[in-house]
């Protein structure tokens, strides 16, 4: 055990390889009791959240776009997203790597330390994990961790609530149109794509001042992610489509403004926030919240009776989005 003698793992390469995934000494944590090097982790907390997401090359990402520790970012961040829609304090996150032969060295470390840099972003660390030979793909299964005692559900949306969301949306999508005619994106659309930032900080700032009646994070385009509050909640979400904050990127990118809202609403991986609160509650904190993280805040719309995603006038005339979320299962997938 030459690299991190402090690991109690058996000889052998995979361990080896594994060894290599942890540094050498990580800080001590009151949350952690069992930490990497054993058959299980154990966290202490309050209400313990738990979400995982996968990454599979050539769906999730592609290596003539992305470098490894920037795919390793990717899986880590879009599963501490979840943590984020839920006002969670993150506390790691477990990693499963499946990978080609080729990349059970200094590939599948970098992978490991895009992750580990994500979840340190955040305030957590990594817990353990798996690692296994594939054929291929290379895929990267990211589980969170963490703590939540109140936790913020997509099923609490009232009618009358207003609909914010954090940011600016389609920039990803902007990035990926251009990665697929093979142009490079603009910088701030690549960057939203390879190194988005899970909002997991905003949240709990939110969270901590009562303002937030339902919430949910943005990974699959705001469309679909909204129909998620309307199913939850038995409630209609109506949208203003003047109000959406469309990235510049997106709107660089897109023919016309239907185009820039199709990458807005349905072009997904902004992991942005989406959330309600009463009317009048979050429009005092505005300025505060973006000082505080350098994102706007931005109120796209209202909560209604009925159900669906709508757009909706000034006159509360609502007619039909045209356009909806990416989904795998789909025919077109």
């Amino acid at each position: 055990m030459s690299e991190t003698d402090g690991l109690p793992l058996a000889p052998g390469a995979e361990f080896d390889l594994i060894r290599r995934f942890v540094p050498p000494a990580s800080p001590a944590r009151t949350d952690v009791r069992v930490g990497v090097g054993d058959d299980c982790a154990v966290v202490a907390g309050n209400g313990i959240a738990l979400s995982s997401d996968m990454s599979v090359e050539g769906v999730h990402f592609r290596r003539d776009w992305l470098s490894m520790r920037e795919i390793g970012w990717r899986a880590a961040a879009a599963a501490l997203s979840d943590l984020a829609a839920v006002a969670a304090r993150p506390i790691g996150v477990l990693v499963s790597l499946a990978l080609p032969a080729g990349d059970a060295g200094d590939p599948a470390v970098e992978v490991m330390q895009g992750v580990r840099d994500a979840a340190e972003s955040v305030g957590g660390t990594v817990l353990g994990g798996d690692v296994t030979r594939s054929p291929g793909p290379l895929a990267v299964d990211v589980t969170v961790v963490g703590e939540a005692p109140h936790p913020v559900l997509r099923s609490g949306a009232v009618a009358g609530d207003e609909v914010w969301v954090t940011g600016e949306l389609g920039a990803a999508a902007a990035a990926v149109a251009c990665l697929l005619r093979g142009e490079a994106p603009p910088p701030g659309a690549r960057e939203r794509f390879a190194h988005p930032r899970p909002r997991v900080q905003e949240a709990r700032w939110l969270a901590g001042r009562g303002l937030l009646h339902a919430m949910v994070d943005v990974s699959d385009g705001l469309a679909g992610d909204a129909a998620h509050l309307s199913a939850a909640g038995a409630v209609a979400i109506l949208l203003s489509a003047a109000a959406i904050p469309v990235h510049p990127a997106a709107r660089s990118e897109a023919r016309d403004d239907t185009e820039a809202l199709r990458l807005a609403l349905g072009g997904g991986e902004d992991y942005e926030l989406c959330f309600t609160a009463p009317v009048g509650a979050v429009a005092g904190h505005s300025i505060d919240f973006e000082r505080e993280f350098g994102v706007p805040l931005t109120c796209v719309g209202r909560v209604g009776g009925g159900s669906g995603v709508w757009w909706v006038d000034a006159q509360g005339h609502r007619a039909p989005l045209g356009f909806g979320a990416y989904q795998h299962f789909t025919e077109e997938a």
